[in-house]
């Protein structure tokens, strides 16, 4: 018997170069206003973390199924950091120089799910990790300063906010994760979303843009 040899998802990037997802990291309530909206203190605690399966991976513009087990499927607009070389107690100071590039991405989420095991106070695994639940964009190489990160609907703006707004900064992030998980090269990082989630419904297109990087876009039948 043959054992089957899996495939590493891949992202296109902005230079031609076909981008291999090692693995997913989510950071949670990173926009004060977004925490709010969910009923948490923004100051109450340091930053957590939650992972999807790199297969959840959706390549910007694709056309994805309606999940199951969800009546309340919402977007999460984030900002999506590639990981180019890895390292473990990375410094603040120096964290950005182990950055490839970045994206925009939605952390698609099913929300009723997540009520249900945060009321159990169980994982957010099925929740968040499901098939086709992060949509990436293309990744552009180089620095990004504060841009405005915007999510709509058949075109209509749910949320809108600025980079500048994190409570944990991109450099914040990576040190504190690296001190948790060795960070490798392909992996990914979703820094979290500003206030404003809802839902996305059958037959909708929904797309997160982030300045000048290339849009997260998917429909939902």
């Amino acid at each position: 018997m043959t054992l089957p040899n899996p495939v590493p998802p891949v992202l296109p990037t902005t230079t031609g170069e076909i981008w291999h997802v090692r693995r997913i990291f989510c950071v949670g309530r990173n926009y004060a206003d977004h925490a709010r909206e969910m009923g948490h203190d923004p100051d109450a605690e340091p930053p957590f973390y939650f992972t999807k399966p790199a297969d959840a991976i959706v390549i910007s513009g694709a056309t994805i199924p309606y999940p199951p087990q969800t009546a309340d499927l919402h977007h999460e607009a984030e900002l999506v950091v590639a990981i180019g070389s890895g390292g473990h107690d990375i410094d603040a100071a120096s964290a950005l120089t182990h950055v490839w590039g970045y994206a925009a991405g939605n952390d698609l989420t099913r929300r009723d799910l997540q009520a249900q095991a945060k009321a159990a106070r169980r994982p957010w695994d099925m929740a968040k990790g499901f098939d086709n639940s992060a949509v990436v964009g293309p990744i552009r190489p180089g620095p990004l300063g504060d841009q405005p990160i915007t999510c709509t609907i058949d075109g209509k703006i749910t949320q809108s906010a600025h980079l500048g707004e994190m409570i944990w900064p991109v450099p914040v992030l990576i040190a504190h994760l690296s001190r948790l998980v060795t960070l490798q090269p392909g992996d990914l990082i979703f820094t979290g979303t500003p206030a404003g989630v809802g839902p996305i419904l059958r037959g909708q297109t929904c797309v997160v843009t982030i300045g000048t990087l290339p849009a997260a876009s998917v429909t939902v039948i």
